[in-house]
């Protein structure tokens, strides 16, 4: 008796000692510190021009910045597209894997449990092998079980625990992902509706030229039939009203297009969209304030999650370096077995329980190459990280330069157009007074038109390079959207029900807006009147 209580406290006493022992290395984590080399970054833009710099605690761009731009149109196809554009909604879904991903890498610091029951029932041949005549050994044998069974992996070098951080990270970089997603697209529509309204305005001017160039073949008709023009003026006049009638219809062609990409972007049909054209450019001529270049680190997504990749990669240096240390493995399994069903009984019990270290002695190199090889990964995201933050300077300063330039280039533009058209109406009044051939004519003819067409390319030019301007310095996003570590998992452990759809985090939801899955756009314009519409017809 004595020496049974003796071995129970030994026992004990070793599960204490182990317990204790594992609970102090598990708190040893092999990763290196995370620190990366700080960059040094220039005081102000190269290119400021008209615009103006924010204070650092300025909300320098507002997150719906494409409002600066003063078209309702323009609000409306935006606010769709947020809501049912199908490539931004698959971007969230990849985010919500990520989640899972943590939380699958999260499971394995708890112990795993898993239950067992089983029942067989088997049947002898009577004259098998060795069973004499007149045996009496038993024919048939029934076997009942059930068991349960548990292992637990103690997490002693932190390899498990730097595993989870890294899907964390991941999930962080899935997050800025979205927002680059989003970010990308918002800037691409609105790009599109500026340059199908810079069409719009070029088509308007095709039109108008047109129209005068009708009247200079009726001029040029009118002087013929009197005898005092050549043929050859009549035909310079349809050779210029032709070919402007077929660039007028190449306008057409581009706008179409441009229209079938805009309603893909807002998640319709291109057969069921149209946008009513416009005859001139109608945007508010707004800057967008342009933040210090040291906070443009904290407002782009894409730098956002190149720093987020660092971070894994230096996680996983902790992990490999966990591999050169021995792999601790408890395990335990308990239940009945019986040949009936009398089987909560102790006699029928059984148990086991053990525990397992192994320790890589010789491998040929394997883990230091690995070791080797995430320190280089490591330093590789270094580098990316250090080439996504220069072409976002990149992009900023060019896209300044741009702004400014194009401001100053509309300006020129628009005096060459009024010269342009002051010769194009000279030259014609002396056609018509007979003071100089229609050859001079066509010359000024040509001459405005380019003109006009090149002011409206700058003019639409200048507001596509205000929108690209907002979408290199971020559009209004900031780094403190990034989910928090704490609130990355998508449930509880012990949570088994409202599985199909976590909560939405950092505004990023995977539920669908049921307006969705109608491409001719119509649920959508009825769930916002609050009453049925028919189908939309096709524009063409």
């Amino acid at each position: 008796m004595t020496r049974s209580v003796s071995s129970r406290k030994i026992r004990q006493g070793g599960f204490l000692l182990g317990l204790s022992l594992a609970t102090m290395l598990s708190g040893c984590d092999m990763a290196p510190r995370y620190k990366p080399t700080p960059l040094k970054l220039p005081e102000s833009w190269g290119q400021t021009g008209v615009l103006r710099s924010a204070n650092p605690n300025d909300a320098a761009i507002r997150s719906d910045w494409w409002t600066m731009l003063g078209d309702p149109e323009l609000n409306r196809l935006e606010d769709q597209a947020m809501r049912l554009n199908p490539d931004l909604q698959a971007q969230a879904e990849a985010f919500m894997q990520a989640r899972d991903v943590a939380m699958e890498a999260k499971s394995h610091l708890y112990p795993q449990l898993n239950g067992a029951a089983s029942g067989n029932k088997y049947k002898g041949s009577q004259h098998r092998l060795w069973r004499g005549a007149g045996s009496q050994g038993p024919m048939y044998m029934s076997s009942e079980q059930y068991s349960a069974t548990a292992s637990w992996e103690p997490d002693f070098w932190s390899a498990i625990r730097n595993k989870v951080r890294m899907t964390k990270q991941r999930t962080q970089e899935a997050a800025a992902e979205y927002a680059l997603a989003r970010l990308s697209l918002q800037a691409e529509l609105a790009s599109d509706y500026v340059l199908l309204r810079g069409l719009d305005a070029q088509a308007a001017v095709y039109k108008d030229s047109i129209r005068y160039y009708q009247t200079a073949v009726q001029v040029t008709k009118m002087r013929l039939a009197g005898a005092i023009a050549p043929g050859m003026d009549v035909s310079r006049a349809e050779a210029q009203l032709y070919t402007t009638q077929a660039q007028e219809t190449e306008i057409e062609t581009q706008r179409e297009v441009m229209e079938h990409a805009i309603a893909v972007l807002v998640n319709q049909a291109p057969a069921s969209f149209h946008i009513a054209p416009t005859t001139h450019l109608n945007f508010a001529d707004a800057q967008p304030p342009v933040a210090l270049p040291t906070t443009l680190l904290e407002r782009r997504p894409d730098i956002a999650a190149a720093e987020r990749r660092m971070a894994q990669a230096n996680r996983a240096i902790g992990v490999s370096r966990a591999a050169f240390y021995p792999h601790v493995t408890f395990n335990a399994m308990t239940g009945f077995m019986d040949n009936g069903f009398d089987l909560a009984s102790l006699s029928n019990s059984m148990y086991q329980f053990g525990v397992q270290a192994l320790m890589p002695l010789f491998q040929g190199g394997l883990r230091r190459a690995e070791l080797q090889r995430n320190w280089s990964q490591y330093r590789q995201e270094e580098d990316l990280y250090r080439g996504t933050v220069l072409d976002a300077f990149q992009e900023v300063e060019d896209n300044l330069t741009r702004t400014t330039r194009l401001k100053t280039e509309a300006s020129q533009q628009s005096s060459a157009v009024d010269a342009a058209l002051r010769t194009q109406s000279m030259t014609m009044a002396l056609y018509t007074g007979g003071l100089t051939n229609y050859l001079d004519v066509v010359v000024a003819q040509v001459a405005a038109l380019q003109a006009r067409i090149a002011l409206v390319q700058v003019q639409t030019r200048a507001v596509d390079a205000r929108v690209q301007l907002v979408r290199a310095l971020g559009g209004g996003w900031s780094r403190a959207e990034l989910p928090k570590p704490d609130q990355i998992m998508p449930f509880h452990p012990l949570q088994y029900g409202n599985l199909r759809h976590a909560k939405p985090l950092a505004g990023i939801d995977t539920e669908a807006d049921p307006a969705a899955s109608d491409l001719t756009g119509a649920t959508d314009a009825a769930s916002k009147t609050g009453q049925p519409l028919d189908r939309p017809s096709a524009h063409r």
